[in-house]
């Protein structure tokens, strides 16, 4: 069906010659029978780089009567919506977007360390957020600095669906309803022009709220039902696309489905990934560092050594030293040169110092009858037995050692030490498979299914300590330990302060960000938390190596004087563990 004529001034404002656009001109159909060409995506470079997508061509031919956005003398006076792409390159900031929802070209420049503005690539976009990127993070309204966001009403009837419940996704919704309350009543506000999205000081958000406040005509093929929600707000998108046309107009989504049907249509769309600490898994820090093997050849002559105590100190310097974060553990092992096995303790300037670690793979350092059986094991039991480091992180595939170790340095430094008064345990209680429905009891018995992995440490650890104390021993043993071991629930967790506790999360890569955020802040004075966790297992639906919780406590805590990281590399559980970590 042709479209209607347009107004006079939009269709002056909306004409393409009257653009100067940095990507190639999009092809315009001329008649409705003719193929639509995929839309010409702009390279604008992301600090956050997201995955590579492609548009494909339209299963058929749209049909399109679309109404104005704004009434059309209010697009006269919106410059947001109305000014040419020339005019908004030259008066808008630099264009780059936080959400990694555009992936540069192979001919874009590198993207921006985080932190850093990159610089303009082409005119602002017009982004279509989905309701689950709401409900996944409330605060994505000012995650895409200068572009513009334009909100569906199907998706306000979708976050007001949602808004009941205690749920996580239930809070992110009650969230997102108050944002979008205040962005409407802060002074000045014009839903017609667009809201400021730095009107309630979020001052890196430097675009404009759009609501749909008129109908959009649109016709999808006949086997996408109008009645469905996705399916309205794919309609929406499209209508846009043709209104601000050559404005490149995105889709939103964390639904996988939805952004391929998009595609399928011509649309452009992308994922949310604002989310994500890293891109990728492999660029965890490990917090080990191997010396080059030129290090005593090269440093060998400038290396200032003393002994303190048990330790030695080496004050090293040269290019390694900007490399360095302090509580990294570095390690030298070459054949016919004496080895290293350290830890940054201090870094001035161009100078760091390195702290020589207590072996506690020999039998007189034992830990609770525990050695450490390679070198990442032994690397962890010192950040475990260290007062001086208030929070640890252990990553690691299954059977490498982390909740052994982690249970035995508790067990020493609350029965033997008496640093701390007792060990807290808890873990995300996130099933595997089906979840086997409501469990009696008390929060201890509630607990008790998902501790297994507390429960066979402990025997382990009791059959070490109890020599040959008969049953009688062996049993006043295991007494003594669980009266020292509380398990608690996470569900509790808001409010309370741990006072000289020994705090241990299990399966901490199944937390959120926000949720592993709560469980730090209840560390009071004397207080230590080891947090543990495989981040190839995790079992939390919308979760990733990128978005976990232990990977955003991994990434900000490095480098902090009392915190350390270890990713434990080597299975020691059994032959048959191992293989099967490597090959399934």
């Amino acid at each position: 069906m042709p479209l209607p004529p347009a107004p006079s001034r939009r269709a002056a404002l909306l004409a393409p010659e009257a653009f100067e656009v940095t990507a190639r001109p999009r092809v315009s159909p001329t008649s409705a029978n003719e193929p639509v060409a995929a839309p010409v995506r702009a390279t604008t470079p992301s600090a956050r780089a997201g995955r590579k997508t492609g548009n494909a061509a339209p299963l058929a031919p749209i049909a399109l009567v679309a109404t104005p956005l704004v009434p059309a003398e209010s697009l006269a006076r919106t410059p947001e919506l109305a000014a040419s792409p020339a005019a908004r390159a030259t008066g808008a900031r630099k264009a780059r977007t936080t959400t990694a929802a555009t992936t540069p070209s192979a001919a874009a420049p590198a993207p921006a360390p985080r932190g850093k503005k990159a610089a303009s690539q082409g005119p602002t976009k017009l982004f279509v957020l989905d309701t689950n990127v709401l409900l996944h993070d409330p605060t994505s309204l000012f995650r895409f600095e200068e572009h513009d966001i334009f909100l569906p009403m199907i998706v306000l009837e979708e976050l007001d669906g949602h808004k009941k419940g205690m749920t996580e996704v239930a809070r992110n919704g009650r969230q997102a309803s108050r944002t979008l309350d205040a962005l409407a009543a802060a002074q000045g506000a014009d839903m017609a022009k667009g809201l400021k999205l730095d009107s309630t000081g979020q001052r890196a958000a430097g675009g404009h709220l759009f609501f749909q406040t008129v109908p959009l005509d649109y016709s999808l093929p006949t086997s996408l039902p109008p009645g469905k929600a996705d399916n309205q707000i794919l309609g929406v998108v499209e209508a846009l696309r043709k209104l601000h046309a050559p404005r490149e107009v995105v889709l939103v989504s964390k639904d996988i489905n939805m952004r391929v049907k998009a595609r399928a249509l011509g649309l452009n769309a992308e994922d949310y990934q604002n989310d994500k600490t890293l891109e990728d898994g492999d660029l965890l820090y490990a917090g080990v560092l191997a010396l080059p093997p030129d290090f005593w050849a090269k440093s060998g002559k400038n290396v200032e050594s003393w002994q303190s105590g048990a330790h030695t100190y080496y004050r090293i310097g040269g290019p390694i030293v900007p490399q360095l974060m302090i509580n990294q553990f570095v390690y030298f092992e070459a054949p016919g040169e004496p080895s290293l096995f350290a830890r940054v303790s201090e870094i001035r300037e161009k100078t760091a110092v390195l702290q020589t670690l207590k072996d506690y793979g020999s039998a007189k350092n034992a830990v609770w009858g525990v050695t450490t059986r390679n070198r990442e094991q032994n690397y962890a039991m010192n950040l475990l037995m260290d007062p001086e480091i208030d929070f640890v992180t252990l990553t690691g595939t299954a059977g490498t050692g982390k909740t052994l170790l982690a249970l035995a340095a508790g067990l020493t430094q609350v029965l033997d030490d008496r640093r701390y008064t007792e060990i807290i345990m808890t873990r995300a209680t996130v099933s595997v498979g089906e979840d086997i429905g409501f469990l009696p009891g008390t929060e201890e018995e509630k607990m008790g299914p998902w501790m297994g992995a507390l429960d066979d440490n402990l025997e382990f650890l009791a059959k070490g300590d109890g020599g040959n104390a008969g049953e009688w021993g062996r049993a006043a043993t295991n007494e003594l330990i669980r009266s020292r071991i509380k398990i608690k629930s996470m569900n509790f967790m808001r409010g309370r302060t741990f006072l000289n506790k020994y705090v241990i999360i299990d399966e901490a890569q199944n937390l959120t960000p926000k949720q592993m955020k709560t469980l730090i802040t209840r560390a009071g004075p004397g207080t230590k938390i080891i947090c543990m966790g495989n981040l190839a297992q995790i079992d939390t639906p919308y979760l990733t190596e990128g978005s976990s919780g232990l990977t955003y406590a991994v990434d900000r805590f490095k480098g902090w004087p009392h915190s350390g990281h270890i990713t434990l590399a080597r299975g020691e559980r059994s032959r048959l563990a191992d293989f099967a970590s490597e090959v399934l």
